[in-house]
């Protein structure tokens, strides 16, 4: 008898015990939509002040002087890794397409991407670049399951590089902040380690549990082999690289590579949390706090916005083009396939 009542009290603490982590599993659960907003706010509102006091430091008419007196030399420079850019970017969904065997021919998908990029980095949530994905894949007889498949590769890929490089980065070689800061720099070392391990951790799991399946959350995720995870470490490594070099060479290489690498990973999370299309100002506000000690606030600026204009505008143009491309051909092909199914 003692036995059973024994086993009874211990059955009623376990169900008390899980009910109690119910609770506070649902205490969370309620919780964190607000704790994520009230922090997005919070960031959102440190970035805007940033802006706005930097903002009326700058002298315009500076700036526009110092983007008169760039020179051709390194605008012509910096148009060729803005270009290396986006085509290796347009390059990403290839892996999708390999992962999901689809019919679609190599420069179409290309074409899709870079359509897809352009708009994204310009408009982002504005016009649901994400939609506007799925809509050209559709256009071309791509399954829902497939297409989402490609876009989550090519998003991975590009964050998966991002963690291993900016936590590389920070790790080896981080920023010298401001004096006036009074910040050392075991942050950035800390955060360097962590996300650079982060990203070790997934290339260790690629190696020892290569295509197994996890389930997290309802969603069947495939692990990956170590080879096309290296792939996608490379090709978004050498994405963001390129990214920085533009803005390195249009700053006439008077600020260390290393240094506008780094800026540049810290601006761009930024601009995510954010989450102001373009990264409008926020870019601008952290490259400014960061770097006007050492280079004018104006020739900062104006290297900032000729970037801006070669990197986000000039593709938009092509892209545009692309997207009416597509839609008209598709139209007519739909149109014709009508009229034969009714004849």
């Amino acid at each position: 008898m003692s036995g059973l009542s024994s086993a009874a009290s211990r059955a009623r603490q376990t169900e008390a015990a899980a009910r109690a982590g119910g609770h506070g599993t649902s205490f969370w659960r309620r919780s964190w939509p607000w704790l994520k907003r009230i922090t997005q706010t919070a960031f959102f509102l440190v970035v805007a002040w940033l802006i706005v006091t930097q903002a009326r430091t700058i002298a315009w008419d500076e700036v526009f002087e110092a983007m008169r007196r760039q020179s051709p030399q390194w605008l012509w420079l910096a148009i060729l890794p803005a270009v290396a850019s986006h085509a290796l970017y347009s390059c990403f969904d290839l892996l999708g397409r390999h992962l999901t065997r689809h019919g679609l021919a190599w420069p179409t998908v290309m074409a899709i991407n870079f359509i897809s990029y352009a708009f994204n980095i310009n408009l982002g949530s504005l016009i649901g670049a994400a939609m506007l994905r799925y809509r050209l894949y559709a256009r071309h007889g791509l399954q829902t399951d497939a297409i989402a498949r490609i876009i989550g590769t090519s998003i991975f890929t590009n964050w998966f590089g991002y963690l291993a490089l900016a936590g590389a980065v920070f790790l080896v070689s981080p920023l010298q902040l401001p004096p006036q800061w009074k910040i050392g720099g075991a942050g950035l070392h800390v955060l360097g380690a962590a996300l650079l391990s982060t990203a070790l951790a997934y290339l260790a799991i690629c190696a020892f549990f290569s295509e197994r399946r996890l389930s997290f959350r309802g969603h069947v995720v495939t692990i990956q082999r170590l080879r096309f995870a290296l792939l996608q470490l490379a090709m978004s490594c050498a994405n963001w690289m390129l990214m920085a070099c533009v803005i390195y060479l249009l700053l006439e290489r008077q600020i260390a590579y290393t240094d506008v690498l780094c800026v540049l990973l810290i601006a761009v999370v930024a601009g995510v949390i954010v989450h102001v299309p373009a990264g409008l100002g926020v870019v601008e506000a952290v490259f400014v706090a960061l770097l006007s000690y050492r280079l004018a606030a104006s020739e900062l600026l104006a290297a900032l916005l000729t970037y801006r204009f070669l990197y986000y505008l000039v593709p938009l143009v092509p892209a545009a083009l692309g997207w009416l491309a597509i839609e008209v051909r598709t139209r007519g092909e739909n149109k014709r396939k009508k009229n034969t199914r009714r004849r």
